[in-house]
């Protein structure tokens, strides 16, 4: 019972001393709250860069009127054109050409124009003058065959 009764103060001064060091370090703690540390915002940023960067940067648009029917037809016609997506005639394909061939240059614009089907008026590009029109029918009726002449 005598060892009991000698650890009971020891315990007792622990617990105090313990007590004492959690409120000093809490105190410490709690002293700082409230306040930003200075920040070196040119170290901050050069730290936080990324390995590498990339830049995209937009094809130079043509000028509108200027863009030659082989680049409208691979901007824009291409598309449906090339895979026969939606039973557009493909390039190239006689066969599936001839026939609006024989409508003629004026009635091929025309239909190109307004729109047949599932192509939507000037195939969609709202932005083409009635020469780029043009010269996208031609490049592409020519590739099946026909020897239209395409506005300069």
């Amino acid at each position: 019972m005598s060892d009991l009764g000698r650890s009971a103060p020891v315990r007792s001064y622990a617990r105090i001393a313990l007590s004492i060091g959690v409120a000093a370090l809490a105190t410490t703690q709690l002293v700082g709250c409230g306040k930003k540390a200075a920040v070196d915002e040119e170290l901050a940023a050069k730290l936080v860069q990324p390995v590498a960067k990339i830049e995209l940067a937009a094809a130079p648009a043509a000028a509108p009127g200027s863009r030659k029917g082989e680049d409208i037809v691979k901007a824009v016609c291409g598309a449906c054109h090339e895979s026969g997506a939606a039973g557009a005639p493909k390039i190239g394909d006689k066969a599936a050409w001839g026939p609006r061939i024989a409508q003629g240059f004026e009635g091929l614009v025309k239909s190109a124009a307004a729109g047949k089907n599932a192509m939507p008026p000037r195939g969609g590009a709202a932005d083409l003058t009635d020469d780029e029109l043009k010269r996208a029918v031609a490049f592409l009726a020519n590739k099946a065959g026909a020897s239209f002449k395409a506005p300069e």
